[in-house]
């Protein structure tokens, strides 16, 4: 059944309805998905109105209309683009169809229990969650709830098992490696830091950030208000922050690295056939480059330390310098109610969290590759 669904589908997307239209869809879409145009698109047109407007949206009405948008246009593609569909039907690529909706579905819960509760505070009623006994016995009402819950995830996984086939790859071979060679798909942001940052950075410094900020979080974010109840109003900064790093840089990064990386890890539109012989032309500008040849005028220095000391200064002055700033200005407020150490432990995971969002930007505006080159040592950032 699931062969024959996929065949017609298959059958569909090759013989498309030939339409100026649908060509001119479909082109327009895969010039916005370049990532120096959809990842400012997606943070000012998508995150920053989900916040602003989540009063509107959430209500049940929008969000099923933007749903069923969302649907026509994501599954509906499968039938008017044979490469789209490839992609989306991929085993492999199947769970980040189930991401997408668990995320959407999930967040949709979250800002409408915030719009309900911070429209009740504006009003000065009481909360809908007070007042209720929310107490559970563990046995036998929680015990039985995860029973349930097994049973119901085992079944799902055996179906999921019997319809879609594990997409088992051939044995390696050094002499024919599968190009594009991809990470799980769990693993597909930190796969696209890398194209940021030397493995040093972004496999063992940005995860390591990750794990500390989330041990950290509970104890830098003093903030009372929001405990067992859901509310924006009262907690924006560290919503904003923590679904920035959540959905902007790792959900996205994922769906980047899902359908819009092709083989040599070139960025192809949704609806653009991989080609591997596309040949994208690699730019290795850095820092200093800009600074001594095109800045200066005259040829980079001998020694490493004197040609990298612009970079090594910016660095420094975004991790040292920049929290101190945010201290003294529009962070005073919250550094006074931290203290030093708890400010300094958040403000660091801050910078480098945003240093991810700048070296992208200058890579795709300034084709920047590094900020320190010093490949003497092995160290490049």
């Amino acid at each position: 059944m699931t062969s024959l669904l996929l065949n017609t589908l298959a059958m569909a997307g090759k013989a498309p309805m030939e339409s100026p239209a649908w060509d001119g869809f479909k082109n327009l879409v895969n010039a916005l998905s370049v990532p120096e145009v959809s990842l400012p698109l997606i943070f000012f047109l998508v995150f920053i109105p989900m916040f602003v407007f989540y009063k509107w949206w959430t209500k049940p009405a929008v969000a099923a209309l933007l749903g069923i948008v969302f649907c026509i246009f994501y599954f509906g593609s499968m039938l008017i683009d044979y490469d789209y569909l490839l992609i989306v039907t991929k085993a492999d690529n199947v769970p980040i169809t189930i991401m997408l909706v668990g995320v959407g579905v999930t967040l949709w819960v979250a800002f409408r229990r915030a719009a309900i509760n911070d429209t009740a505070l504006a009003q000065g009623k009481p909360l809908p969650v007070e007042g209720k006994d929310d107490k559970v016995l563990v046995w036998p009402d929680l015990v039985y709830t995860e029973m349930l819950c097994l049973i119901l995830g085992s079944i799902i996984l055996v179906v999921w098992s019997i319809l879609l086939r594990a997409p088992l790859e051939s044995p390696a071979n050094p002499l024919g490696p599968p190009n594009p060679s991809k990470a799980p798909w769990y693993f597909l942001g930190l796969q696209e830091m890398l194209v940021y940052f030397d493995p040093w950075m972004a496999g063992v410094i940005l995860p390591g950030m990750i794990v500390s900020g989330l041990i950290g979080m509970p104890y830098f974010d003093t903030n009372p208000k929001g405990n067992g109840y859901y509310t924006i109003k009262e907690r924006p900064f560290a919503i904003f922050t923590w679904l920035l790093g959540f959905i902007i840089l790792w959900v996205v990064l994922i769906i980047f690295g899902t359908f819009l990386r092709g083989p040599n890890w070139n960025f192809f539109g949704p609806y653009q056939y991989w080609d591997s012989h596309l040949s994208v032309p690699l730019t290795n500008i850095n820092l200093s480059d800009y600074v001594w040849v095109f800045g200066l005028k005259q040829p980079l220095p001998d020694n490493p330390f004197v040609r990298e000391m612009p970079g090594i200064i910016f660095v420094i002055f975004w991790v040292c310098v920049l929290p101190v700033i945010l201290a003294k200005t529009i962070m005073r407020k919250m550094y006074n109610q931290m203290g030093m150490l708890r400010f300094a432990y958040m403000a660091l995971h801050l910078v480098i969290m945003g240093m991810m969002p700048l070296k992208m930007v200058l890579r795709w505006v300034f084709t920047l590759k590094y900020f320190i080159y010093l490949p003497e040592f092995n160290l490049n950032l």
